[in-house]
């Protein structure tokens, strides 16, 4: 009797082992899990800053206005007969000038 109640928890034993630890084992499938959640938040995450250049992108497609403001944002420039003023912070220099009046390139 007692090796037939040996022989029975061996086999169970064995059995259990391919579910606790084995490939598809539950802490694998936790583990992979847990990979897709983190995957799913970073994909979200791309997405919406995909669509964000999406939307960048078609505005400077179709609309003059987003190029003029990325014209002057970005590279500094300003509209033909227009007068720019520039407010520096204190402790702050000026740019050095070129002789055609522009800032030179940094």
């Amino acid at each position: 009797m007692k090796v037939l109640s040996v022989l029975l928890v061996a086999l169970i034993a064995l059995i259990q082992y391919p579910l606790w630890l084995g490939k598809g084992s539950w802490f694998r499938v936790w583990e992979v899990d847990q990979q897709i959640r983190s995957q799913r938040d970073k994909n979200s995450k791309l997405q919406a800053r995909n669509n964000i250049l999406d939307a960048e992108v078609r505005d400077l497609k179709q609309g003059l206005e987003a190029i003029e403001e990325r014209a002057r944002s970005e590279l500094g420039m300003i509209k033909q007969d227009e007068i720019f003023f520039q407010l520096l912070e204190p402790g702050q220099s000026l740019p050095p000038v070129q002789a055609s009046g522009k800032t030179a390139p940094k």
